[in-house]
């Protein structure tokens, strides 16, 4: 019965404002030159940092794009490996390797990006807007004395772009007339990898080593690496899983948030979470989805118990389809549903365990 119960669909409405200008210093080069800060981990470019090659793609039809890499061992030659072949427009492979790259301080990151673009001369600078662009560009930035235009959705043309402001109520377009370099982070949602992007087994950039010889390692220390904590789980990763199941407070405790992570694992979908349920302590807060948690854009994004509140929404409603199930008819989360249930969640939950086939 909830299964076919979830069929009102409902309207969105997002509201662009008109264009504003983005400083006032001086002219970008002529011809565009993109410098891409990837992470990878595993020996492997993270999703988010192609997604941000994919943007780059955006600026310029002959637009060259290089990847920067910093790290050192294995995995460091194994991510450049990886990064070669990674993305037909990637012509060149930046790696610098040493120990004070390790771990993705700002410090030590900041102080390469801009002894890259020193030597380089880069008109753009991009990243993707997760937890290690937002840290790194922001220091970059000043560095190099320049402002950098963050969270962008859309690019028009390569110094004009379409970011969210009020939480994602609203698409303000801005121009940047600053002095070069011109520098992004990127929503990764808002700009997919194409499938035959990554099927270039043909395609082999050159990789170089960034010469560290001048690098100021005395500006280092600033901050410490203590260490990470993370959890193994045989769950798609949040930020790029293709369904999301979401548990707000309704869940009420994080026993109750077992049954959610049980119609995951049915689902094959990735767990997440509101604030108010990771303020709470139900789940740790790597898995908080919202406007100061991860933003995602899945194709089915399930929510259950979760009210809509301004900022959590921000994380989600670019979710190609959203069901919602709420006790509360008036819950703003139906406001962007495509499909709402009003009802108990601890009743409609158990009955789509029951219903929902095993994941094979």
């Amino acid at each position: 019965m909830a299964t076919r119960a979830l069929i009102g669909a409902l309207s969105k409405a997002t509201f662009r404002l008109p264009t504003h200008r983005f400083l006032s210093v001086g002219p970008i080069p002529r011809f565009a030159s993109t410098l891409v800060i990837a992470e990878h981990e595993g020996g492997s470019i993270k999703a988010p940092s192609l997604s941000a090659v994919e943007a780059a793609k955006s600026l310029d039809k002959d637009n060259s794009i290089s990847m920067l890499l910093a790290g050192s061992g294995p995995s460091l030659q194994e991510a450049a490996a990886h990064a070669v072949s990674c993305h037909p427009s990637v012509s060149k492979v930046l790696v610098a390797d040493s120990d004070k790259f390790m771990h993705p301080l700002a410090e030590p990151w900041a102080r390469l990006i801009q002894l890259v673009q020193q030597r380089e001369n880069f008109s753009h600078i991009v990243a993707a807007s997760g937890s290690f662009g937002k840290n790194i560009l922001p220091r970059a930035a000043a560095l190099l004395d320049v402002s950098p235009v963050t969270d962008v959705v859309e690019i028009s043309e390569s110094t004009k772009f379409v970011r969210p402001i009020y939480a994602g109520n609203a698409l303000c377009t801005v121009r940047y007339t600053g002095a070069h370099p011109c520098m992004l982070t990127i929503r990764s949602t808002s700009f997919q990898v194409q499938p035959d992007s990554t099927e270039t087994k043909a395609h082999n950039a050159p990789i170089s080593q960034v010469d560290l010889s001048t690098f100021e390692a005395d500006t280092i220390g600033k901050s410490q690496y203590v260490k990470l904590t993370s959890q193994e789980s045989e769950r798609p990763d949040l930020g790029n899983a293709r369904i999301v199941v979401t548990g707000g407070r309704g869940l009420k405790s994080a026993e109750n948030f077992k049954m959610l992570e049980k119609l995951a694992e049915k689902l094959g979908a990735a767990v997440g979470a509101t604030r108010a349920a990771v303020d709470a302590g139900f789940v740790p807060n790597d898995l908080q989805v919202g406007q100061t948690g991860k933003i995602v854009a899945p194709e089915l994004y399930l929510a259950f118990g979760v009210s809509g509140a301004i900022q959590h929404l921000a994380g989600m409603r670019d979710s190609k389809v959203i069901v919602a199930v709420n006790k509360d008819a008036d819950a703003p989360i139906f406001q962007v549903a495509d499909y709402g249930l009003v009802g108990n969640l601890f009743e409609v939950i158990p009955e789509l365990l029951e219903k929902l086939p095993e994941k094979k």
